[in-house]
């Protein structure tokens, strides 16, 4: 059963239009146990639906996703039912991947032996982990529920300790518990619990981030790795359903997820948003603004196709990231955010506050996509899953054939 929000999204109309059908007798509504909300049966959305594009010239193949993964609510991505941006500061990243999967117990989140790797830019490197870590798996093919979260925490972990590291990298306190970090390169002692995703992904990426609290900056971090882990059919994660629909193994449908991922417009967002600040620091946010918005037709960081009335993601990370900013730089932030508002410009999204978290604690450019595709990995493997109790082969577009 579908929520009326929900069912009059899948319509592509507004609630009140989804009542006009229900009063028309076009549909059927039905009480919530329970509760005071409408309830809406996927049959006859997708009945109505289909009558709707039956005007069409050519109905789509398409296959209609129904997803138990994440629902986007006015409030953000909700994770199996429950608000992202709350588990943002409730869970470890870890914990806010196995719900996602709904795993049965937990396992370890380690990186298998890859190799020496040639390569310098960290996306490529990641995609060189990737392809090493199916590489070296002689069960890639198991698609089984525990062998497939099993490889996608030796795939995060991988991604995550491929980093190559900025140095020189304080020696970070762990957010759940007080264990350092190994050395990059170096297995972690034996007997030992692991350090968190977070908390070896902010060894790497600290930088210029020595006289922070490394607790905070961990905290932030986890914060964000949770925030971006999905939301709901991202251009990427259909990419990977559209593989796990063909039975691609999992290592094969996340290089499907990081191909559409490696898109300007997609995984690398947040890096437009970092120049931004850059240029802001440099030559006055005033200056900046105009440049950027002279060059491009949207500022960004800025405007959300889900959430017109501002990004909850953007909120909740800015709120963690503030304390980690010196006062100069977050008085920039400030005051940028206050300028695009008067000048009619969207509300932020989450790509300015990991541009932000990334700029103002001194990480790399490109350290928004690097915790976005980290993050991301977690949501492709959940709905890699899911795909895998569909129908093989479903996905079907059609063409209009024009000369």
């Amino acid at each position: 059963m579908l929520q009326s929000e929900e069912a009059a999204r899948r319509l592509d109309v507004k609630v009140s239009t989804l009542y006009a059908y229900v009063s028309r007798g076009l549909l059927t509504s039905y009480p919530e146990p329970g509760g005071r909300r409408s309830l809406f049966a996927l049959a006859d959305i997708e009945q109505l639906a289909r009558r709707r594009r039956s005007t069409s010239r050519v109905e789509a193949g398409m296959a209609t996703v129904t997803t138990g993964v994440t629902q986007l609510r006015p409030d953000g991505p909700h994770y199996r039912g429950r608000p992202a941006t709350e588990l943002a500061t409730h869970m470890t990243f870890e914990e806010a991947a196995s719900l996602l999967w709904e795993a049965e117990g937990d396992g370890e989140w380690r990186s298998p032996e890859l190799g020496e790797c040639p390569l310098v830019l960290t996306s490529d490197r990641m995609r060189w982990a990737l392809v090493m870590c199916g590489a070296g798996d002689p069960q890639r093919a198991d698609l089984r529920h525990s062998a497939v979260q099993g490889a996608a925490r030796r795939v995060i972990a991988a991604l995550t300790d491929i980093v190559t590291p900025v140095a020189p990298a304080p020696a970070p306190v762990a957010a759940p518990a007080p264990v350092a970090a190994p050395a990059p390169g170096l297995p972690a002692p034996p007997g030992r619990a692991l350090p968190s995703i977070a908390v070896r992904l902010a060894a790497r990426l600290a930088g210029g981030s020595a006289g922070h609290n490394m607790s905070e900056w961990a905290a932030a971090l986890n914060a964000a790795l949770i925030l971006m882990a999905d939301h709901e059919l991202a251009t990427s994660t259909v990419a990977v359903r559209v593989a796990a629909s063909t039975r691609a193994d999992l290592y094969d449908a996340l290089l499907a997820g990081l191909a559409t991922l490696a898109g300007p417009l997609h995984g690398a967002a947040s890096q437009g948003a970092y120049e931004l600040l850059v240029q802001a620091e440099r030559f006055g946010a005033s200056r900046a603004l105009n440049d950027v918005l002279g060059r491009h037709e949207s500022l960004p960081g800025f405007g959300h196709k889900v959430y017109k009335e501002g990004d909850p993601r953007f909120d909740r990370l800015w709120e963690l990231a503030q304390p980690l900013l010196s006062p100069d730089r977050c008085a920039l932030v400030l005051e940028i955010l206050e300028r695009a508002a008067a000048d009619g410009v969207p509300f932020p999204n989450c790509d300015l506050a990991l541009a932000a978290l990334s700029w103002g604690t001194g990480m790399p450019a490109d350290a928004g996509r690097t915790i976005f595709t980290i993050a991301r990995i977690a949501g492709w493997t959940a709905h890699y899953q899911e795909e895998l109790r569909e129908r093989p082969l479903r996905f079907r577009a059609r063409a209009v054939y024009s000369v």
